[in-house]
């Protein structure tokens, strides 16, 4: 049995503790958060142990592996402590808001030997699984051109400030819900050679961004726009969508559907057709033990405790893969606060007549 322990029982940590404490391969041994009656009514009716002090839990407890889920300024501190008492680690998204934080806690992690995963649960869900797998058999041939969306109804209205849309705390859209698409976009492409017309707009919030906007750039002219908006109550929930264009084909993919287009030139794989190919989720996605939300977050942990029981330390959601993702967004910050790269007043170009039809052009 691997003994874990969860760090933070706001909305994520409680569906965390429900999915692994129902794991036939785990026992919680400890459960931490600062709230005293949310640990009350817990010890009453599940007997764990509960701790207020998550240094005196890391002392006390028996653990092997620790679930933390606390506002993402605390990432960085727990998950070190974690690390240095020789403890698996999974973590909420985003890991840190630090990208230099990350890349060093991925390498102590790392060096140690130990598990170490972020929550970035779209990599669980069947649907973008499938794409994962047809991007890397180069189905579509050579991509040109990716749409990243995510838009969902979270913040509504001016109200006062809870950690979650702090930038210094919990980071905003940008790191609550662009970090998804940014994470399901380095999964894809890899990184980014850069950024840019990055825009971070506030619609509602006082201190943080509510929509996100801007262009990755990757080898070969290829790129990647990502428009995010967690003001927009035409959706009912978050709803995260995919359209990637290439030589051979397209593909179209969000949590519920996949639909592939594929040009006589692409080699076709079983169970796909020239023309348009649709499938659904339910038919891309494996059954779990336990059911909260969705299947991706019991497959998410249930991949964490088997790479446990397994030894394997590096796994599809490493602390090193979601430190290119804070690097992302560490370079979208700084891309949107240069502003313009092109401004108003300045000399521009102009479109002149070369020799053989194409065109060069000339500064005025």
């Amino acid at each position: 049995m691997v003994r874990v322990a969860v760090v933070g029982l706001g909305k994520m940590g409680l569906s965390h503790l429900a999915i692994i404490n129902a794991h036939p391969d785990v026992q919680v041994t400890a459960i931490c958060d600062a709230t005293g009656y949310v640990l009350d009514v817990l010890n009453k009716y599940t007997g764990v142990p509960t701790f207020s002090d998550y240094d005196v839990m890391l002392r006390d407890a028996e653990l092997d592996a620790v679930v933390i889920a606390t506002p993402s300024s605390m990432h960085g501190p727990m998950v070190r402590k974690a690390l240095e008492k020789g403890l698996h680690v999974f973590c909420e998204k985003p890991f840190s808001l630090n990208p230099q934080e990350s890349e060093e806690l991925a390498g102590i992690a790392a060096q140690k030997g130990l598990v170490n995963q972020v929550g970035y649960h779209y990599r669980f869900v069947g649907v973008f699984q499938e794409v994962k797998r047809l991007l890397d058999m180069n189905l579509i041939g050579d991509i040109s051109h990716v749409l990243a969306e995510a838009y969902g109804p979270v913040v509504m209205r001016p109200k006062g400030s809870s950690w979650r849309t702090q930038r210094t705390a919990g980071g905003g859209c940008l790191y609550d819900y662009a970090a998804h698409p940014l994470n399901l976009l380095t999964w894809y492409l890899g990184m980014p050679l850069g950024v840019g017309g990055s825009v971070l707009n506030s619609v509602f919030s006082k201190e943080t961004d509510d929509e996100v906007f801007g262009t990755l750039y990757y080898p070969g002219g290829m790129n990647a726009q990502i428009s995010v908006n967690w003001s927009d109550e035409s959706y009912r929930k978050m709803s995260t969508k995919f359209s990637i264009w290439g030589a051979k084909g397209r593909i179209i993919a969000d949590r519920q559907e996949l639909q592939v287009y594929l040009r006589d030139t692409a080699t076709i794989p079983a169970g796909y057709q020239q023309g348009w190919n649709v499938n659904n989720t339910t038919a891309l996605t494996e059954e779990v033990w336990f059911y909260v939300r969705g299947e991706e977050y019991s497959a998410q942990l249930d991949y964490f405790v088997k790479c446990i029981a397994e030894r394997r330390a590096e796994n599809v959601n490493s602390f090193a893969s979601a430190a290119e993702t804070d690097k992302v967004i560490a370079m979208m910050i700084a891309d949107a606060e240069k502003g313009p790269s092109v401004k108003n007043d300045e000399a521009l170009p102009v479109a002149a007549p070369k020799k053989g039809g194409l065109f060069s052009f000339l500064s005025n």
